[in-house]
């Protein structure tokens, strides 16, 4: 009965998480559409994206230690609120007719603050309230939320802008972050047993923050995955936020953008719900390095399409394989790490993936409105027009297919490495200390 009140737990608050993300997509790409629309470049995009990222490589370190000292349901609804002030800020600019870009800069900035403390806890949560069992299942099911808000907020977005306008989405947004803020101060989240790892790194807020770096360095298979996963992200995030400029720039259409990134986020939905029923293979490793290969063959070829058929093919299989690596390198996580310690570890790992995604969306603004897009106009795109084109969007093209062809390199080669590969099995599991009496 307890088990049973537990995942009710937590299928209530994964419900109320869902509902918020979805009116942050619902923003996100309503402002995306007028941005582009009134400025007609595509760095005010990236330099939003970089603000949001930046806070995470700072602070996600100290975000863990307050997962695991802190009521992780305090550290869910301070992240819901703090979010909501930013929604707030913005809401007040763009109703008062005073709305500049640089106030959405400061936006992501307080909103990114936040919510670095929203993963770690929602992550350590979940193994208190989810059995070994359905670990997997609930994973995938977590996983489920961001392309399904993703799947549904485009349609929802081109229905509501035309009647109610960015405004009136922000106050969807919102009531959303508010509704989120109720669930979770309205539920009961164990905190986990200390265990002699965990005593063991108890110290100053600073000497904490170094445990997750500390448990990752100290095993070196898992050390190069995530070198393996930031080196990926770095080509793979610019490409993502650019995808609004180059399919408008590629079709003309605001109408075919939400089609396709709609699309994107079926592709998502589908590798999570593969995950949930299939499980994956007995070596989890086996489904994440050749996964994301082929996800870079797809950023490949999306760059090399004018037409949208075929960029909806490449944008489904994108999005197919990350979400089944996410679930993979989640539930190793949880099996092996201590729960007291989850919060700091998972942390750790997700500042190590995202070292270079602020820098990827730094340059990929610029590269693309002072380098990529200008060179189609010149003599020598001839070199390169016969594979992506000679039409605007060509330049974002150019920089998919190198950005992708350079994250299938990196995961070749390392899965190449047998220390990743046996992973799984080189690393103990966590046995809890009265089991293992």
């Amino acid at each position: 009965m307890a088990e049973r009140r537990k995942l009710l737990t937590f299928y209530t608050l994964l419900l109320s998480q869902t509902l918020s993300l979805m009116g942050s997509k619902m923003t996100g790409l309503a402002l995306g559409i007028w941005i582009f629309n009134e400025t007609g470049n595509a760095t005010p995009l990236t330099l939003v994206a970089f603000f949001s990222w930046l806070p995470r490589l700072l602070s996600a370190s100290l975000a863990g230690v307050i997962a695991d000292r802190w009521d992780r349901r305090y550290v869910m609804a301070l992240a819901d609120a703090g979010q909501a002030l930013g929604t707030v800020f913005l809401l007040v600019t763009f109703a008062s007719g005073t709305f500049q870009l640089w106030h959405l800069y400061i936006v992501a900035i307080i909103q990114a603050t936040f919510d670095i403390f929203q993963g770690p806890a929602f992550m350590a949560a979940t193994t208190m309230l989810v059995p070994d069992s359905q670990r997997s299942r609930a994973n995938s099911v977590m996983l489920v939320t961001s392309p399904l808000a993703g799947l549904i907020a485009p349609a929802i977005t081109g229905f509501f802008y035309a009647l109610v306008g960015v405004t009136g989405i922000i106050v969807i947004d919102l009531v959303t972050f508010l509704i989120g803020v109720a669930v979770v101060l309205a539920v009961h989240i164990p905190m986990p047993a200390q265990t002699a790892e965990g005593q063991a790194a108890r110290g100053s807020i600073w000497r904490e923050s170094l445990t997750g770096l500390q448990f990752v360095w100290k095993r070196k298979p898992l050390l190069m995955v995530f070198v393996f996963t930031g080196m990926t992200n770095f080509f793979a995030a610019a490409m993502m936020t650019l995808q609004t400029p180059y399919i408008l720039l590629r079709t003309g259409s605001e109408a075919t953008l939400g089609t396709l990134l709609s699309i994107y986020s079926l592709g998502s939905l589908s590798g999570t719900l593969l995950m949930a029923a299939w499980g994956g293979p007995r070596k989890r490793i086996y489904t994440m390095m050749p996964g994301i290969a082929t996800m870079g063959l797809a950023i490949t070829f999306l760059g090399t399409q004018c037409e949208a058929p075929l960029m909806a093919v490449a944008m489904f299989i994108m999005a197919l394989f990350p979400p089944m690596n996410n679930v993979s390198i989640i539930s190793i996580l949880q099996q092996k790490v201590p729960p007291d310690l989850q919060g700091r570890v998972f942390a750790a790992i997700s500042q190590m993936s995202i070292t270079l995604i602020p820098l990827s969306y730094l340059i990929s603004g610029p590269l693309t409105d002072r380098i990529f897009e200008p060179a189609v106009l010149t003599p020598g795109w001839t070199a390169v027009a016969g594979l992506v084109g000679s039409e605007p969007g060509a330049g974002i093209g150019l920089m998919m297919v190198i950005s992708g062809l350079a994250i299938t390199t990196v995961s070749l080669v390392i899965y190449s490495i047998p220390m990743v590969r046996s992973l799984e099995t080189a690393l103990p599991d966590y046995v809890p200390e009265a089991a293992g009496a």
